[in-house]
Formats: C-alpha cells, sequence, structure tokens
C-alpha cells in the first residue's frame, strides 16, 4: 500500500466506512480507467479540480464518469464566473494531489477547507460510488452514505448542481 492510500484508509477507518478495494495499473483518466471497472458495481466518477477567473476559489467537480462538464452551466449554478481547470501547482497545494490521481480523498489533505467541492445532483441516486485513494492504481468503492459522511467530516463547503 501507498502512503497515498494508507492515509486514506485510515481516514475512513477512524469514520468507521468500509471500502472494497480494486488494484489496476496506472490510469490518468477515466477513459483509461473504464476498462478496469468491468465487474465493478459502482458508479464510477470523474473529478475535476477547477479554479475561478480570479483564482482565488477552488472547486472539486465530481459527476459520474460518462458525462461532460459544462463548466458555463456549472459556474452559473454556482455562483460563480469562468471556470478553468486548476494548474498541477494549484492541484499540490489545495488537495496535495498529483494530475490523473484527482479524488474526493485529497479534501483530507485540505485543512484549511478550502476546495468547494460541487456534485452532480444525478449522484444522489447511487448506491456505491468509486475514487482513488488519491493515487491512481486503485480503485475504493464505498457506500454513498459512507461517502456522504466522509464529505461532512471535511467539513469543506458542498453544493449540488445539475450537470
Amino acid at each position: 500500500m501507498t502512503s497515498e492510500e494508507t492515509n486514506v484508509a485510515r481516514s475512513l477507518g477512524e469514520l468507521g466506512i468500509t471500502y472494497e478495494r480494486y488494484e489496476h495499473p496506472p490510469v490518468a483518466t477515466v477513459e483509461a480507467a473504464a476498462q478496469y471497472w468491468t465487474g465493478i458495481e459502482a458508479t464510477h466518477c470523474k473529478n475535476l479540480f477547477l479554479r475561478n477567473q480570479k483564482g482565488d476559489r477552488h472547486y472539486l467537480v465530481i459527476l459520474e464518469h460518462q458525462k461532460k462538464a459544462d463548466l458555463r452551466k456549472v459556474a452559473d449554478q454556482i455562483g460563480d464566473g469562468k471556470l478553468s481547470f486548476g494548474s498541477p501547482e494549484r492541484l499540490m497545494t489545495h488537495l496535495g494531489l498529483t494530475p490523473g490521481s484527482v479524488s474526493p480523498f485529497g479534501l483530507i489533505n485540505d485543512a484549511t477547507h478550502a476546495v468547494r467541492v460541487v456534485l452532480d445532483r444525478d449522484l444522489k441516486s447511487a448506491e456505491r460510488l468509486s475514487f482513488h485513494p488519491n493515487i491512481n492504481i486503485v480503485t475504493f468503492v464505498v457506500s454513498a452514505s459512507d461517502f456522504a459522511r466522509f464529505l461532512e467530516s471535511c467539513g469543506n463547503l458542498v453544493q449540488h448542481v445539475t450537470v
């Protein structure tokens, strides 16, 4: 187990959250990961690290992996201007992650709760969700209710939008 994965497992364990663990080769995109998700019963997610135009607000947008995010529509719903992808440096600063490993589990590294979480409303109907544990060679599956508890424990602002 890598240190990234160990930190996520410890955080989940402290909350009494169980998970299923699946190993696979490194994958940097959901398209690359899809072939390894065969047989894993869960809603697989895409995670986008974004910033506003001024660069003073950062967002983690989470949606079902096959959806395309309309960033203008998301920005309108969260009450912010133009959104764009955050740089690798910003991603490391705020979530302690590298590109290709973006995950809501990175929120455990956001001590100041600076990153705002934006969830696609359609995820509310999911029973189980899958995410990388901050490294792209493993996928964790958790129940949707446990994921909600995880998000609550992180203390970041969470908003729901229609993607």
